[in-house]
């Protein structure tokens, strides 16, 4: 039965720049059950096909130009404001690609999750909240009970797409949109996630649209599977057809762009001196007047001009060893930078230090001041250590344009001015901008699209060579950590539990947490 079928859909913006033609002539259907993959980069128009179809597109300055979205036998296009809210998130629901700016932060979990029953299905708040926690046990999160009460920004990314997840399936509904809802979660959650939406999706016929630039994800997900490049439909059709014969050479290129294989060159093993060495490193944190240990009595090394991998799963610690080793947040134990103990050092002393450490943030958005211009961004940190000034200044900032793959006649533009994947070399300028030793990047890449990512990845090793960087790479992707990296550590609710090189570790895991870890990245 078909449940949504999309013609000659097309969507303008009309800003002060001029007329932005986002979605033209855009035609598909979906059937109940059925799973339809949306991929191309970003700007493609992916996610402005399904903002249309559910209403969310603001006018002005945008503009629905023409079409027909008919979902259940009435056109979503034509219907007034009371009506298409009745149908979103009851009948349609969506899960948004950022949950952070979704999610109320005044609202805690729990009662997001109770809105749409006791708005649309008028259940009782006890019974609204028996059902809200059954979900959240069934998307994985741990101590439910508990976890009803707590706020968004207590919550990891990933927890915070789960809640996101658990808010869209919560009302049963007909047709679920995804709007890259596995991007911050790690492979065994998004195996699991995956998993359990394919569940649901059988259980009650539910029609997907998949929005996702991940096209390992979608192999696995997909009947249909529809490219699209700036506005347009280059190539659509049953899924494995699409991916393992692709036709148009725009969709041949986002398949070439999937991280494969080992690296090239890693560094070879020759016992030198460390870098960085962390010992008995213990971070905890305040909540709800209890101690949590995010970091228990962790060990390694960091080598010179070395990229050293850290994984796990999200919650395991990760970032948080990345923030203690920079004493971005208070940690106990031992992290000693070339004979400098930097836990015992005041922020004072820690200042001259920090030129030659830094630290590339997962959200270039959130990281960037929006207030400051590129040139100024670049510029701050080498004012603050008296790198460079005046003439010098100037050279020293379109050089790290160069550096990073920009051209400098953006330097006067400000972060909102450009896509994910530029602002993310705006932020690794930024961080390359001191001439660092040792650079953590949180999740650099996991937003952004494979072809981007591709770029950004080589912009990286590239910057390591030219700059002799040593590197803690922190990701959930271990496809990436395999192309990129030359060892790795595995982390677990805080504590380490495999170390080695990554191609060693990769072909012979000897941990059962690694081995899940694998084994969900390659399903």
């Amino acid at each position: 039965m078909t449940l949504l079928t999309v013609n000659n859909l097309s969507t303008s913006f009309y800003t002060r720049n001029g007329l932005t033609k986002a979605v033209e002539d855009v035609s598909f259907s979906l059937d109940a059950g059925e799973t339809l993959a949306i991929v191309g980069e970003s700007g493609s128009g992916k996610s402005v096909s399904c903002y249309s179809i559910m209403g969310l597109i603001p006018c002005p300055p945008g503009k629905i130009e023409s079409g027909s979205a008919v979902f259940d036998g009435v056109d979503l296009l034509n219907c007034s404001d009371d009506e298409i809210r009745a149908v979103r998130g009851n009948k349609i629901a969506m899960i948004f690609q950022d949950p952070m700016t979704c999610l109320n932060p005044y609202l805690t979990v729990g009662e997001q999750l109770i809105e749409p029953l006791i708005y649309h299905h008028k259940v009782s708040r006890s019974e609204a909240k028996k059902k809200a926690i059954e979900l959240m046990t069934e998307v994985g999160i741990r101590s439910p009970e508990t976890n009803f009460n707590a706020w968004p920004h207590e919550f990891s990314g990933g927890m915070r797409q789960r809640v996101m997840i658990a808010m869209a399936l919560i009302a049963e509904p007909k047709l679920l949109i995804a709007d890259e809802p596995t991007t911050a979660l790690d492979v065994t959650i998004q195996k699991q996630i995956l998993d359990l939406v394919a569940e649901i999706q059988k259980k009650r016929d539910l029609g997907i649209i998949f929005i996702s630039h991940d096209l390992g994800v979608v192999k696995n997900l997909a009947d249909k599977v529809l490219v699209m490049k700036t506005g347009h439909i280059v190539e659509q059709g049953n899924a494995q057809d699409v991916l393992e014969n692709p036709q148009h050479e725009y969709t041949q290129k986002l398949l070439a762009a999937i991280p494969k294989g080992a690296k090239e060159n890693p560094k070879a093993e020759e016992n030198p001196e460390p870098l960085i060495q962390v010992k008995n490193l213990v971070t905890e944190f305040n909540v709800n007047g209890n101690r949590f240990r995010a970091v228990d009595n962790v060990n390694f090394d960091i080598l010179p001009k070395e990229i050293l991998g850290l994984v796990g799963e999200s919650g395991s610690g990760k970032s948080t060893i990345g923030r203690s080793i920079l004493r971005l947040v208070d940690a106990q134990g031992s992290v000693n930078y070339r004979g400098d103990e930097l836990l015992s050092k005041n922020p004072q002393q820690m200042k001259p230090l920090r030129r030659k450490m830094q630290m590339i943030f997962q959200d270039p958005y959130a990281s960037l001041n929006p207030r400051m211009t590129i040139y100024e961004t670049l510029a701050e940190p080498m004012k603050l250590h008296g790198i460079a000034k005046g003439s010098e200044l100037n050279q020293a900032v379109l050089k790290l344009m160069d550096d990073v793959g920009l051209a400098r006649a953006f330097v006067k533009k400000y972060p909102h001015e450009f896509s994910g994947g530029q602002r993310q070399r705006i932020a690794i300028g930024r961080a390359i901008a001191t001439k660092p030793e040792f650079i953590v990047a949180d999740e650099p890449v996991s937003a952004l699209d494979v072809t981007i990512q591709k770029q950004i990845l080589e912009l990286i090793q590239y910057l390591v060579d030219k700059h002799e960087l040593s590197m803690l790479f922190i990701s959930h992707d271990l496809a990436v950590v395999r192309k990129l990296c030359d060892r790795v550590i595995v982390l677990k609710h805080g504590e380490l539990v495999e170390s080695g090189n990554v191609e060693a570790l990769w072909q012979q895991p000897s941990h059962e947490y690694t081995q899940s870890l694998l084994a969900a990245a390659m399903h």
